[in-house]
């Protein structure tokens, strides 16, 4: 929920002026009332990750990045102990860039 707000709120391009977050307090009511994932348990269970948060990546595409390059860069970070990489929700359909061919090159 944070980064839906920071990132929805601070990454438009209505903020002229620099802004700076202070402070953001949910109430705890409203936490409450937000249970666990029903995939959490199944992932935990299948890649045997327990007693420590998941690590991941989101790998922005630029235009520029040919199919290999992305591929190679999914590899680095999970060869380096990354547990996910992740695409940014734009990309997702794009022409220049199908979810086909990356997973191909992945």
């Amino acid at each position: 929920m944070f980064t839906s707000i920071v990132g929805n709120v601070f990454g438009s391009k209505c903020f002229l002026a620099p802004s700076r977050l202070e402070d953001l307090q949910i109430p705890i009511a409203h936490v409450k009332t937000f249970g666990v994932a029903p995939w959490y348990q199944v992932e935990r269970d299948k890649l045997n990750k327990y007693g420590r948060p998941y690590w991941d990546v989101l790998l922005n595409q630029n235009w520029d990045y040919p199919l290999r390059t992305y591929g190679r860069a999914v590899y680095e970070c999970l060869r380096g102990g990354l547990d996910f990489t992740k695409d940014d929700e734009n990309v997702n359909s794009q022409p220049f860039m199908g979810w086909r061919d990356r997973s191909y090159f992945c």
